[in-house]
């Protein structure tokens, strides 16, 4: 039987456009994808007892754990969101509920389907936000073409009967009268209805043509903001409970609605949504958005290490541990309650990431340490990789800084002794200062760039050569005073 999807090789493949160096983690991650894939197609029996294999990554701070997690989820399309272990605390400590990452998955599973089925239906939808554009430019149009359609079929003489008299009573010159009037009127409201249509149809076709793009049109629009769920008084903080407030009160004034002048341009973006948000059944989404969640959605626990403690004596080690058990029942498998129903956490992947630079694995308890039963430790960027990462990925800095000062008429080019000169000094300065990785590419890139970007219009239409005598000329005084510099404020 076929399995859909990418096999791991596929996988990793596609994390290597994006991810320099790091084997193991890309191997463990693929093999964990597709283990879910191949889980779908088990019998239901056997299907429920298959639990996720969780993810625990450690190594420094820039060397890719975030990113492998996003783009991973990428490739599959699967509902991901990204958390802080520190943002979490014991209830009755200032910070958030543990529960509440499961609500932001959803919340990201929900936009992820609606937004999948407006794709889906927004040709479909073209028609009818023409004419409420055509009701904006020409306001009472629609309304008179139904009052014309109303009076198809219409007989005079059954309107001359109303009077009270019957026919005889009338006289003949009565009578001409009265129908020579109703035909008047008659041909009056068509030559009004053909000009109306006619004029219609002039600004639809001016409409399609882009003419009146930037012309202004007054229409109503929804307030933004929504009615707050009660999950804002369980797991907010004190600004969303004021803000919920706020709303509740805007509902009940009846502010949800307001006059807003825009050009076409804009006023068709709007209508689009409006109309789409009509067609769309919310409750089939939070189905779908639900299963999905619960089949392949991804949670990225950022920064775990900084809930560990390494001792029972150790400071704020009651709230750390007790992060650590509010998270617990959350990877092992619960339901939680979110404004489009109960989600199951059990066959959730949960990938936890952190530096353990003061900690170590073991200093998580027992328990958690058991719902993460896959290690990968990510190593350090050596001058290698990082001659890599500037150069071959897609979004390469290299790529991404030339790509910005094209836009000013501005060309450089990057030599082969640039690349490993930078390379060099980001693997330096990692080693005599914090190590933060591939991050270090960003402060060299930005410090040798700085001038020609600074002054970016004064060079437009030019190529500058950037060497290593360009990267030394910018970087040398840094590196060696790069010890000096972190006292200097």
């Amino acid at each position: 039987m076929a399995i859909d999807g990418l096999t791991p090789k596929q996988i990793v493949e596609k994390l290597d456009s994006y991810i320099i160096g790091q084997e193991k983690a890309k191997k463990a991650v693929a093999v964990a994808l597709r283990n879910r894939i191949r889980r779908i197609h088990l019998a239901e029996d056997i299907r429920d007892e298959v639990a996720p294999k969780n993810i625990l990554m450690i190594g420094p701070t820039g060397v890719g754990k975030t990113e492998i997690a996003r783009r991973l989820a990428k490739l599959v399309n699967a509902p991901f969101v990204k958390v802080e272990a520190t943002k979490y605390t014991e209830v009755g400590y200032v910070g958030r509920d543990v529960e509440s990452m499961v609500r932001d998955l959803m919340a990201v599973g929900f936009n992820n389907v609606k937004k999948e089925m407006e794709d889906q239906m927004r040709s479909d939808c073209g028609p009818k936000v023409e004419e409420r554009l055509l009701d904006l430019l020409l306001p009472g149009t629609g309304k008179k073409e139904e009052k014309k359609e109303s009076k198809m079929g219409f007989n005079p003489f059954e309107i001359i009967s109303f009077g009270g008299k019957s026919d005889d009573e009338k006289s003949l010159d009565e009578q001409n009268a009265a129908l020579a009037s109703k035909q008047a009127e008659d041909e009056k409201a068509n030559a009004d209805s053909a000009e109306n249509n006619s004029t219609r149809e002039k600004f639809r076709q001016m409409l399609r043509e882009g003419k009146l793009e930037d012309r202004e049109v007054e229409l109503t629009v929804k307030r933004q903001r929504q009615a707050p769920s009660m999950e804002i008084i369980a797991g907010g903080s004190m600004d969303d409970l004021q803000n919920g407030m706020m709303e509740i009160q805007n509902l009940l004034n009846g502010r949800n609605q307001k006059k807003k002048t825009t050009t076409v341009r804009e006023a068709r973006k709007i209508l689009t949504e409006e109309v789409l948000d009509s067609m769309i059944d919310p409750d089939k989404v939070s189905d779908i958005a639900k299963d999905r969640v619960e089949q392949s959605g991804i949670i990225f626990i950022d920064e775990i290490d900084k809930i560990a403690t390494k001792n029972a004596n150790s400071s704020g080690h009651v709230s750390r541990e007790g992060v650590q058990r509010d998270i617990l029942p959350i990877v092992e498998g619960s339901k939680v309650n979110t404004k489009w129903g109960v989600v199951d956490t059990t066959h959730i992947l949960f990938i936890a990431a952190g530096a353990f630079s003061l900690a170590a694995p073991s200093d998580l308890i027992p328990e958690l340490q058991g719902r993460f039963p896959l290690r990968v430790e990510l190593e350090s960027l050596s001058k290698s990789e990082f001659k890599r990462i500037l150069l071959e990925p897609k979004n390469a800095l290299t790529k991404q800084y030339t790509a910005l000062l094209e836009t000013e008429g501005v060309k450089i080019v990057f030599t082969e002794d640039a690349i490993d000169r930078m390379s060099e000094l980001a693997e330096e300065l990692n080693s005599r200062s914090e190590n933060i990785g591939a991050r270090r590419l960003h402060t060299i890139m930005e410090k040798v760039l700085e001038d020609i970007s600074f002054d970016a219009d004064e060079h437009s239409g030019e190529t500058i050569s950037i060497d290593s005598k360009f990267v030394n000329e910018k970087l040398t005084g840094v590196v060696q005073d790069q010890d000096l510099s972190r006292y200097i404020l």
